[in-house]
């Protein structure tokens, strides 16, 4: 094997879990905390940390047509003329904001997410762009993505994306095999995805992402493998593989798939396993949770000099900032505090009707969130824990505060995924592919799930 992990570790360490791109993690947010939390927390920053650089997401809920697969917040239609509608209500969103902490803050990282952002046509694009360059300042250098659904953009809508200063694009491909694209709903030749990756590069596109999904109905293996030697060939600069989780109780798309054609655990291992050994060897870094990049690409630098950062959309370049989510049901982040917008567009265009900005959940951090967040943000994004610089920056006694959780990661140690020293906790390069599993042991919201799971059945 090429990658430095067996099946066996995989199969006990590769458990379903949260992806951390917050802690605590979004299912945590309480109905109590409100807007007027929010807007104290954006008094607190326009007070002390108005130099800092913000990141913005903006979250565009529509598609054309549903994929039987997808859990995202989204609103199927094909009547383009909401979108409209929609941007006036954006607007009014981005308005009540920079109303508590001043126009023309820059910004060092915009994300578009969705939904299919390419949803929207290329004036109102522009116009969305225009609007936010009204609000706010886009640095120069910084990150400027959008998820592309290659059905709905040709080369021509690329370049129109490019002159609106983005320098990222996010392809979801999932698979690139027929009967599974079938399966799935979502139907895409692979000639139209190579040409579209092909004219980004012509266009200058910083860099170009592909999402693949392994686990969906009627992969297996064997045309698992097809799918990777066509990304390979592909070569995009960022790869983000991700597991299907099958929950159709939660997310109603999901009732459209068959259970009897998904592939059996053990087939999912083995297309894990298959993907890092085909990605790693055509040269491929493993970046971490899902993610992989070519050696040149800056998250791959980042990765090898110790820079990595993790926020909503996954790891980043970016240094940790205060993030605005903007539309329905997106996510933001101001100093201590976690806040959602509404879910669906009755609430979210109600609330801004009233003149009040869209949030109905979020969390204020304790000072032990915080810590948890530092510690399980340093083994996502450097792989270590150094217990002295944590004691200092929290005032703790990392061996007593932790206790509990040094005795589980003493048996992560025997495994080989870390090694303990007194001065600190080092993820091995093994551990490195299992970092998720290392960095749940510091979660306290599953540890309190877990007491509560025994105890009632104990009682």
């Amino acid at each position: 094997m090429s990658h430095a992990i067996s099946d066996d570790l995989l199969r006990r360490f590769d458990v379903p879990g949260p992806r951390y791109t917050s802690y605590p993690t979004a299912d945590r947010f309480v109905e109590a905390f409100t807007e007027h939390d929010h807007i104290q927390a954006l008094g607190q920053r326009r007070a002390g940390s108005m130099a800092l650089p913000l990141s913005l997401y903006v979250h565009i809920p529509f598609c054309e047509s549903v994929c039987y697969y997808c859990a995202c917040n989204k609103v199927i239609t094909r009547h383009h003329e909401r979108a409209a509608q929609y941007l006036r209500y954006l607007a009014r969103e981005v308005e009540l904001q920079v109303a508590h902490f001043g126009v023309g803050h820059a910004v060092s990282q915009l994300h578009l997410g969705g939904g299919t952002p390419t949803f929207l046509s290329d004036a109102e694009l522009e116009d969305l762009m225009a609007m936010l360059r009204r609000h706010f300042t886009l640095a120069p250098g910084g990150e400027y993505s959008i998820e592309v659904d290659p059905r709905t953009v040709t080369e021509e809508r690329l370049r129109s994306l490019a002159r609106l200063g983005f320098n990222r694009l996010s392809f979801g491909v999932q698979d690139f095999d027929p009967a599974v694209q079938k399966a799935v709903h979502r139907v895409q030749p692979a000639e139209q995805v190579f040409a579209l990756v092909e004219a980004a590069r012509r266009i200058g596109f910083e860099s170009v992402n592909v999402d693949l999904i392994y686990g969906l109905p009627l992969q297996t293996p064997e045309s698992f493998n097809r799918t990777l030697a066509q990304v390979n060939a592909l070569r995009p600069d960022r790869i983000a593989l991700y597991a299907y989780a099958h929950l159709p109780s939660r997310f109603k798309p999901q009732r459209r798939i068959v259970s009897a054609e998904l592939p059996s655990p053990g087939d999912k291992l083995t297309m894990l396993s298959a993907s890092l050994d085909a990605l790693m060897g055509e040269g491929y870094v493993y970046v971490g949770m899902d993610h992989f990049a070519l050696p040149t690409d800056t998250l791959a630098v980042a990765k090898r000099q110790g820079r990595l950062h993790r926020n909503f959309q996954g790891y980043s370049t970016q240094p940790d900032c205060d993030l605005i989510g903007l539309g329905v049901s997106a996510i933001g982040r101001i100093g201590a505090t976690y806040s959602q917008n509404a879910k669906t567009l009755a609430e979210y265009a109600d609330l801004l009707d009233q003149g009040r900005l869209p949030i109905v959940r979020g969390l204020a951090l304790t000072r032990d969130d915080l810590l948890r967040r530092a510690v399980i943000m340093s083994l996502m994004c450097q792989g270590e824990l150094q217990f002295e610089s944590i004691e200092l920056g929290h005032l703790i006694d990392f061996k007593r505060y932790f206790e509990r959780e040094l005795e589980v990661l003493q048996d992560m140690a025997e495994q080989g995924l870390v090694t303990i020293q007194p001065g600190g906790v080092q993820v091995t390069e093994t551990g490195w592919y299992l970092v998720r599993a290392i960095a749940m042991v510091f979660d306290k919201n599953l540890q309190v799930d877990q007491d509560r799971a025994k105890f009632s059945r104990i009682i």
